[in-house]
């Protein structure tokens, strides 16, 4: 995706709790500590809205910020973060609801 890259790992076995366990790195490439800082808190964000009802919780997220994420509009990045776990393939399956 422009502003990010996503990479997925399965999670540990031997956790006690299963939880969605999400990452964050940006480069120094990207810019200095406030832009990096920026850019973090925007994937911060992303994940924060997308991830918890959308992402398997067998697997370990890490966010790796790309240049394009300062400038990028949010919902876009929202959007992005979206279709990256689509094509993963780390969608949680939609929860069926029992009908009587």
């Amino acid at each position: 995706m422009p502003g990010f890259v996503l990479q997925i790992a399965p999670a540990p076995a031997d956790l006690a709790l299963p939880a969605i366990r999400v990452g964050f790195t940006v480069s120094r490439k990207v810019g200095n500590a406030v832009v990096r800082n920026r850019v973090r808190r925007r994937l911060r964000e992303a994940a924060r809205e997308v991830i918890p009802g959308r992402a398997r919780p067998d697997l370990d997220y890490v966010l790796v910020g790309r240049q394009a994420a300062i400038d990028r509009d949010f919902a876009a990045l929202r959007q992005e973060l979206f279709e990256a776990l689509k094509r993963l393939k780390a969608l949680a399956p939609p929860s069926s609801l029992a009908t009587p």
